[in-house]
């Protein structure tokens, strides 16, 4: 007989042959992958881009699984993680729901005087300060007692809800901007007295989140608050750091128009805030989304738009001389846009529980560092918008990297990340499609690609590779033999980690265990261990010839692999 999961492969094989290339459904095989990494040829900063993350819901920060995820993503690396999250000027209880959280920073008193709390927002950011995580703190949203229209104020949205539902009162412009530019004093000042001069300077501060959409005033009322933001901040610290604008679908002309009229402003517009010329702007930011989608029961990716968003916004800032130089975050930069729409909603978001998240990852971050050198800009960071849910199904398709403090598949290529340093060196890989090629039209047709991304130190070097396609169908092991070039010494110690069906993996097995929604004590151990970062092999010293090695890797279809080399 015929087992259920074999006739569910069966069915998705020919769903694969229905969506995929005529010539691949003909049985056509993929040509022999072979990467080329040369050591002796650096083509830019392995910058920490990856060291960023973010989230909807402020009070998880001090959860129980919030903490426990906050303290591995602390150990990434050795580099400072940063982590930004919305909400941190809500009013409300601190109770977290779906897309909101509170802290009830400002409050009014029967005579309409401020009432300042900062009880919330310091267990938000110690939580952050004592593992040497940095906030990039998001200043907003409105505080009910501010807002111009304060009710409703508290959304009810849940997923599978319009977007409009969540807008409240929240969104509105400031009865007062004096009284909301003090707010922001009273709190860069509080941080600094709290947690030191030196500690504060560290941490970068923006605006508000994506205005086109999670603001109900003007483009000039969002600029108005900007100027008094900034100039507050810089009043209780003059050497901290202010920016904006977080505006999402930067390829839309929409989303054009408002960046060049911020940036403008920024350069020439008549400050509202001190009358002169000009506002302070020390790192700018905008948002990239992706968009997956299902067809014949088969997720498909699309890295285009996500890229297409990045490059506009790259492109954007370069064509203002004056800000060229000035440090560019991706304030949110993901597969799809709602982290809180889990599978019940939104079936296309079944990738973000396996191997499809971490491929995507891998291969989307590779194309940010080549995106970076086109346009020549200061790129710092790219937040991604994924943290934990406290309290949801297991694996319920959430953008998340952990799960009921179990450690998805993704969490483990940010790991790999923190293996790489140095410079990013050259590579040549047979099965690698141009950025121009991605950019335009993702990783659609044809066969998978195999990539690579590669970096060197003064005593390491790491060679990241993936297996990757837009369709989210299953792939034998392909083999891929990998070419090191450049080497300055005779002997290297080289250790292989690896994300597939059966390495660093907890999804997988939790669907082994017949996909429990109430684990043992045993399982959650067990998925627990099972989350880290697997080493596919034992650590192998190999011997160096004329400056070359030659190593060959076995790649699953959405795997990704780590050669870390150690001298």
């Amino acid at each position: 007989m015929i087992s259920n999961k074999k006739i569910q492969y069966i069915l998705i094989f020919f769903l694969s042959v229905m969506v995929l290339p005529e010539s691949f459904a003909q049985g056509s095989r993929p040509n022999p992958a072979r990467v080329t990494v040369d050591f002796s040829r650096p083509v830019g900063q392995m910058s920490p881009v990856w060291s960023w993350f973010g989230y909807d819901e402020p009070n998880y920060t001090y959860m129980k699984d919030g903490k426990k995820l906050l303290s591995e993503l602390s150990m990434l690396s050795e580099v400072p993680v940063y982590v930004r999250t919305h909400n941190l000027l809500t009013t409300g209880n601190g109770q977290p729901a779906l897309k909101w959280g509170s802290t009830n920073a400002y409050t009014e008193d029967a005579k309409v005087n401020p009432i300042y709390n900062w009880t919330i927002i310091d267990r938000i950011f110690d939580s952050y300060v004592q593992r040497g995580m940095k906030p990039l703190a998001q200043i907003g949203f409105m505080p009910e007692a501010m807002s111009t229209k304060p009710t409703p104020y508290q959304h009810d949205w849940k997923p599978g809800d319009p977007f409009r539902k969540l807008i409240t009162g929240w969104a509105y412009p400031p009865k007062d901007y004096h009284k909301w530019a003090e707010l922001i004093f009273q709190w860069v000042n509080h941080s600094v007295v709290r947690y030191g001069k030196k500690e504060v300077e560290s941490w970068y501060w923006q605006l508000w989140n994506e205005p086109s959409g999670y603001w109900r005033g003007t483009m000039e009322e969002y600029f108005k608050l900007y100027d008094h933001t900034a100039d507050a901040v810089k009043r209780a610290l003059p050497t901290a750091k202010i920016g904006g604008l977080n505006i999402a679908q930067t390829r839309k002309e929409g989303s054009r128009k408002w960046m060049k009229a911020f940036l403008e402003h920024c350069q020439n517009g008549t400050n509202y805030a001190t009358g002169e010329k000009g506002a302070p702007l020390d790192l700018f930011l905008f948002h990239a989304k992706g968009e997956p989608r299902l067809k014949n029961g088969v997720v498909e990716m699309d890295m285009s738009t996500q890229l297409q968003d990045i490059s506009s916004g790259f492109e954007m800032l370069s064509s203002f001389p004056e800000f060229k130089n000035i440090p560019i975050v991706i304030g949110e930069s993901d597969p799809e846009g709602c982290a809180a729409c889990g599978i019940a909603t939104d079936p296309q978001n079944a990738y973000r529980n396996g191997t499809m998240f971490s491929s995507y990852t891998a291969a989307s971050f590779a194309r940010k560092y080549l995106l970076a050198d086109q346009y020549g800009i200061n790129f710092l960071g790219a937040v991604s918008w994924s943290f934990e849910f406290e309290n949801q199904p297991w694996f319920a398709g959430l953008r998340d990297l952990s799960t009921n403090g179990v450690d998805k598949p993704v969490l483990n290529v940010f790991r790999m990340f923190g293996k790489m340093s140095g410079q990013r060196v050259l590579v040549d890989a047979s099965r690698m499609r141009s950025l121009s090629n991605v950019v335009d039209s993702s990783v659609r047709t044809g066969t998978t690609e195999i990539g690579a991304l590669a970096s060197k130190d003064d005593k390491s070097a790491g060679i990241m590779l993936w297996n990757y396609h837009d369709f989210d169908i299953p792939g034998a092991a392909e083999k891929v033999k990998v070419h090191l070039k450049g080497i300055e010494v005779k002997r290297m110690t080289v250790s292989s980690y690896l994300i597939d069906s059966k390495h660093s993996n907890s999804y997988a097995l939790w669907k082994k265990m017949g996909s429990p929604q109430n684990p043992s004590t045993a399982q959650i151990r067990a998925l627990q261990k099972t989350g880290q970062l697997a080493q596919s092999a034992a650590p192998k010293t190999m011997n160096v010839r004329n400056g070359q090695l030659e190593i060959e890797i076995d790649l699953e279809r959405q795997a990704v692999a780590l050669l870390h080399f150690k001298w």
